[in-house]
């Protein structure tokens, strides 16, 4: 070994080391979903005394007549449609900021940007109430058609900083190939916005899959609950609580968003990492 790595070992055990406690929670989980209730509270060892698939099988089974395969479907039934219209909505928002000029623009750029401030406190009355009105209540619609009228500022921001990025001399060459607005867009600026776009497909896929306190305002029926819900409806369901058939079924619930991001990761990096074109 050089002296350079000598000097560097102190850094990576503590790397390391920081690396497993951040991890042990994790490791956890998955310990405790093949051990029975008496040997988690037993012990904090990561080796279960004896393996046992039984919490997957009684989590499965759910409560009453709902398995909880019908509370990941429900979830998938919210995020996909929510992370479509996240999608198209950004981008058409941020297509028109970045490629158009028009009357006040500056103003209602910087007024996307403000409701960033805004908490969640103070918006989640009075979108109750509009939502009470139009009768979406105890539904996915508060969910789905906000995301398709551009109200995740976050994710438009994102696409504009990309957007700007592009060269607009690619406009003028599709111009002169006879596309239009629509298929500059299309054509040109949505192909090239790829790694963008999956950094803002795969964010709002993990914060809706996780989502539990918007799900908990705007959902009643029991059979729309989504998974995070019927996780901690599983808890409430009984005072002798299984924690084994809870981290199974806390598990299977990680386990979307994990292969999502860790398929989808080198999309995801390039797009949080760049705002234009490499080379």
């Amino acid at each position: 070994m050089t002296a350079k790595t000598w000097t560097k070992t102190p850094s990576y055990v503590l790397m390391i080391l920081f690396g497993l406690v951040m991890v042990y929670p994790l490791l956890w989980v998955v310990s405790a979903s093949f051990r029975s209730n008496a040997d988690i509270y037993a012990s904090l060892s990561l080796i279960p005394a004896e393996f046992r698939w039984d919490g997957f099988v009684e989590g499965w089974k759910g409560t009453g007549q709902l398995t909880f395969g019908t509370f990941l479907i429900n979830s998938f039934l919210l995020v996909a449609p929510t992370v479509l219209g996240t999608l198209v909505s950004s981008t058409v928002v941020a297509y028109g900021f970045t490629r158009f000029d028009f009357a006040l623009k500056k103003q209602l750029f910087a007024l996307v940007i403000a409701t960033l401030m805004l908490p969640q406190a103070v918006v989640i009355i009075p979108k109750y109430l509009l939502f009470k009105q139009l009768g979406w209540l105890d539904s996915y619609w508060p969910f789905i058609v906000p995301a398709f009228l551009g109200t995740y500022s976050f994710f438009i921001f994102m696409m504009v900083q990309f957007m700007r990025g592009l060269p607009k001399d690619l406009d003028e060459s599709a111009k002169i190939d006879g596309c239009g607005s629509a298929g500059i867009l299309l054509r040109v600026l949505v192909p090239l916005s790829g790694p963008a776009l999956f950094s803002v497909g795969i964010l709002q896929f993990i914060w809706l899959w996780n989502d539990f306190f918007n799900s908990l305002i705007y959902i009643n029926s029991v059979s729309k609950f989504t998974a995070q819900l019927g996780l901690r409806m599983a808890i409430d369901s009984s005072g002798d609580i299984q924690w084994n058939q809870i981290m199974a079924m806390s598990l299977l619930t990680m386990l979307p968003c994990v292969l999502i991001f860790f398929m989808a990761q080198k999309h995801f990096v390039e797009g949080i990492s760049t705002t234009g074109l490499k080379g």
